[in-house]
């Protein structure tokens, strides 16, 4: 029987600009900008974490990939042997083009996209964000299943696993055909330009095909309803009445958190952190820099506390839109200082599936597991598991 083949394209500039507050990486000036601020890869790392869960079947199939970061230099660390497509010359005629962050462009992930579609393969699984499932429906349309590895900052379509781990899950499934179910997957993105200004501008690209398993492809993300006004006016009551003297309280994106600095009476980054001390805003739309020197005691800050809410329709409470709380800041913020806060409405669109982390450090998303009290109304909380 012949080996099934796989295509392997990583966007390794995708999620480079959550941690420093950009809310994204598309275009040139934007991706300038979060390495000027320190940004670092994330999604190599991440396509990784898919690749060694894959690794268990590497003998079983041929893997197609691009050069460099594109998916050539992660997929050789972890033991495939690779076909290379598109292995042009460099400009000096020396060779290979090295793929490094900032060479590659959405025409780069098209390109590699058709090649695949053109070579036969039967599954292309690719790391990268809503910008990046933008570019492979470009591509390929609905001709071949597809899978995304989540690293974006940007993550609203249904084309993704819920993490790296079970992206790679689900295409091994896929591959050896333990799953055969494939559904039709919607591509979201936003418009970045007016979600760095707060305004939220979704639009519906088309459909592609994705192997499909419950329990490990995510959910299109869904917003709030007018039902659910009183609830979140009762939730910043609480959250305020509650507040301590000398107490960062690190507020996260999202609907359901902002009117809490409405009520207090400061403007809200409503797709990005704020931190408040004392009901004075200290700093506006902060990133994980920012964050870590806040923690350490600066400002005469002697504690800290996490406000978040879960994206509606998925369940996420980390690691989607809100990269800004790191691993390293969760850590020194510690479990306990962690506050959820949701709609009942919201939790109940999950059909009472767990609420999910993807922080990139898996000792972490571990750690995280377990019961939480979820703030629904002023006076009421229920027990909702992080699993």
């Amino acid at each position: 029987m012949s080996k099934k083949k796989l295509g392997l394209i990583i966007n390794p500039i995708a999620g480079m600009g959550g941690r420093v507050g950009l809310k994204g990486t598309d275009g040139a000036d934007i991706l300038r900008r979060a390495v000027e601020l320190g940004a670092r890869p994330e999604a190599p790392k991440r396509a990784m974490a898919a690749l060694e869960v894959l690794s268990s079947i590497k003998h079983e199939i041929d893997l197609l990939t691009y050069p460099g970061d594109m998916g050539e230099n992660q997929a050789r660390a972890v033991g495939f042997s690779t076909v290379v497509l598109d292995a042009r010359a460099d400009d000096a005629g020396n060779g290979n083009r090295v793929w490094e962050p900032g060479y590659t462009t959405p025409q780069d992930t098209e390109r590699a996209a058709r090649e695949m579609l053109q070579a036969g393969v039967d599954l292309i699984l690719f790391a990268g964000g809503d910008g990046t499932a933008r570019n492979i429906y470009n591509a390929v349309g609905d001709k071949v299943p597809v899978l995304g590895i989540p690293a974006g900052v940007k993550i609203h379509s249904s084309v993704f696993a819920t993490s790296p781990k079970d992206a790679g899950q689900l295409a091994a499934r896929f591959l050896t055909g333990e799953v055969q179910v494939i559904k039709d997957a919607e591509v979201m993105d936003l418009d970045e330009h007016a979600f760095r200004e707060g305004r939220v501008t979704a639009r519906l690209y088309g459909y592609v095909r994705v192997p499909y398993e419950e329990q490990l492809v995510q959910n299109l993300k869904s917003g709030s309803t007018e039902s659910e006004l009183a609830a979140l006016d009762g939730i910043a009551d609480r959250i305020i009445e509650d507040m301590e003297p000398d107490v960062a309280y690190i507020i996260g994106p999202g609907t359901t958190t902002r009117p809490i600095m409405e009520k207090l009476g400061l403007e809200a980054t409503l797709l990005g952190v704020d931190v408040v001390l004392n009901k004075q805003l200290l700093v506006a739309d902060a990133n994980e820099e920012q964050l870590l020197r806040i923690l350490h005691g600066e400002d005469g800050v002697k504690g800290a506390k996490i406000i978040v809410t879960i994206i509606g329709g998925q369940g996420y409470v980390f690691g989607r839109g809100n990269q800004q709380l790191s691993p390293e800041v969760i850590r020194k913020v510690g479990k306990d200082n962690i506050r959820i806060v949701a709609t009942r409405a919201k939790l109940n669109a999950l059909n009472r599936r767990p609420l999910l982390v993807d922080t990139g450090d898996d000792e972490l998303n571990q750690m995280l597991k377990g019961y939480y009290h979820i703030l629904v109304s002023y006076d009421r909380e229920v027990m909702y598991k992080i699993g």
